[in-house]
């Protein structure tokens, strides 16, 4: 850009140096060329987070909703920006933030995922993310924890989840054959995978779980979902990650976001090097699938409206499940 503008002014001031008004005219012209070129070029790493309704014993709430911020620099850390998404907007609202943002993170929580306010737009971006990738429009999603069980809730069109013993404990997954060669791990290093298959690093923070039985008997979710890792609390064989056989949803059931980022002394919080790089490498493959989304705000204003950088965080302490929570209207 800077040696196309050098020539053309050359050329402008060599033969039409007695009209000055052509001159800034056309300089005016490269100007706004160029700043939307690059406005263009920065709008492939927007992905959006879901909020979701506060909790009834946060005495730091504020508003309705809320995002832990430890989803919020997960994603900075792997090359994105962020879009709060917030609870309580109309189809025609999220809409527009679909066509504007290149991917969706359902975080983790504690919600009913059948009537709350997030899974209503949960669904709604689901829908509109199933109709985009059917009509060739690269949307990926990405779920953990509760965003896991919400992706097999709007799939099965059904609550097929089970208790499990699984609340602050750190688990070994136990990959199934096909995980090396998913898209999801296999640009993993090895070493990483090893240690993902035999060291206690994936921290789960759940007491719901979808059973293997349960994904077994259910058709819609076997012809959707391909198992890449399960796991067991001793009594019950689940499923800890998995991604769609033919869209780009993925689904862990453990907290990669939680080595690098939070910091309650919890059985299950651990922040091993091992640890900290599977929350790298997840999040840098989910950021290079919303890469291939090409959505954008229609202006640079309106983008900067929608960041996440527009609402401050608020220190809950190191005693806190979350360090620091983004609370909006």
């Amino acid at each position: 850009m800077s040696s196309l503008w050098i020539g053309l002014r050359a050329v402008i001031l060599r033969y039409y140096v007695f009209d000055h008004r052509l001159l800034v005219v056309f300089s005016r012209c490269l100007l706004f060329l160029s700043r939307n070129i690059c406005y263009i070029m920065c709008l492939m790493f927007l992905l959006g987070v879901l909020a979701q309704e506060n909790l009834p014993w946060d005495q730091f709430a504020r508003g309705s909703s809320y995002i832990a911020a430890s989803y919020v620099k997960y994603l900075e850390a792997a090359g994105a920006r962020v879009v709060p998404i917030r609870i309580n907007r109309t189809e025609e609202e999220y809409a527009k933030i679909f066509n504007s943002i290149n991917g969706l993170l359902l975080p983790g929580g504690d919600v009913d995922l059948q009537t709350s306010q997030f899974s209503r737009a949960a669904k709604i971006f689901y829908n509109l993310a199933l109709k985009g990738n059917d009509a060739g429009d690269y949307f990926p999603i990405w779920g953990t924890c509760q965003g896991f069980q919400q992706l097999t809730v709007l799939t099965a069109n059904k609550n097929l989840l089970t208790l499990t013993d699984t609340k602050a404990v750190a688990l070994p997954l136990t990959l199934t054959s096909v995980a090396p060669s998913s898209r999801l791990f296999r640009n993993f290093p090895k070493d990483l995978l090893r240690s993902l298959a035999s060291e206690n690093i994936t921290a789960n923070f759940h007491s719901w779980s979808l059973s293997m039985q349960n994904y077994s008997r259910n058709a819609k979710l076997r012809r959707f979902y391909k198992i890449l890792s399960t796991n067991s609390d001793g009594k019950k064989e689940f499923i800890s990650t998995m991604e769609a056989n033919h869209y780009p949803f993925y689904a862990v059931q453990w907290h990669p976001e939680k080595s690098p980022f939070e910091w309650v002394d919890k059985p299950g919080m651990i922040h091993s090097v091992s640890a900290v790089r599977a929350s790298f490498y997840t999040a840098s493959f989910f950021v290079s699938e919303a890469m291939k989304n090409h959505h954008h705000y229609p202006s640079p204003d309106e983008e900067d409206k929608a960041l996440i950088y527009n609402f401050p965080p608020v220190y809950r302490g190191f005693d806190a499940v979350f360090v620091q929570n983004y609370y909006f209207d």
